[in-house]
């Protein structure tokens, strides 16, 4: 009966896929140094823009990813390459120690917006990783099932790690906090050089 309405094999590798690309414990790091020093309820909010944000985003380029990018003429290596650029600048200020001197508000918006919710959440991996899986439905409606229902679980994992990441913060204090921004920041650093390279790549193979 479940067969009718879900196609376990593809929630499973859905599943699997998007929690390695979007690694909800592994973004905890970035969420603490971008909201280590703001109060509870700050840091509640940000995880639930952030985490709605990437649905939102994800969502949207299931529906309608390969419409949208054909209509733009964008191709998945360009959208590596301006997550990349995007991200490099996020991991600069992370470094430099740049970013504390922001507004709240502004900084605010940055957590929820970039570089949580996108491009490190639904950034070029995942929204590409959507798009392949869409394709591969075929019109299927178990198949279709299965991708949303993956989608949004991934995001109940995501927000469970991004809200409860306060505990950290009482445990490691202000200069963790220090300390767990520069770490951060490297990390960003290096997925953005990744992602240049994988654009770079695919410009290549496809001239």
């Amino acid at each position: 009966m479940t067969a009718e309405y879900l196609d376990i094999t593809v929630f499973a590798t859905a599943l699997i896929t998007l929690f390695v690309i979007i690694d909800p414990p592994g973004t905890i790091p970035l969420f603490l140094s971008l909201t280590g020093r703001k109060s509870v309820a700050a840091r509640a909010k940000a995880a639930w823009q952030a985490t709605l944000v990437s649905l939102a985003v994800i969502s949207v380029f299931a529906v309608a990813g390969q419409a949208i990018l054909s209509y733009l003429g964008i191709g998945i290596p360009a959208l590596q390459g301006a997550g990349g650029l995007l991200l490099l600048l996020v991991a600069l200020d992370l470094l430099t120690g740049r970013e504390s001197a922001q507004p709240e508000a502004a900084e605010e918006v940055n957590v929820a917006l970039v570089p949580l919710g996108t491009p490190l959440l639904a950034g070029p991996g995942a929204i590409a990783a959507t798009i392949v899986f869409v394709r591969q439905a075929e019109g299927q409606l178990p198949a279709y099932t299965a991708l949303a229902l993956a989608i949004v679980t991934v995001h109940v994992v995501l927000l469970l790690c991004l809200r409860y990441s306060g505990a950290i913060i009482r445990v490691i204090k202000e200069s963790g906090i220090t300390l767990v921004a520069k770490i951060a920041g490297l990390l960003v650093a290096a997925i953005a050089v990744q992602l240049i390279a994988d654009a770079v790549r695919g410009f290549i193979d496809a001239a």
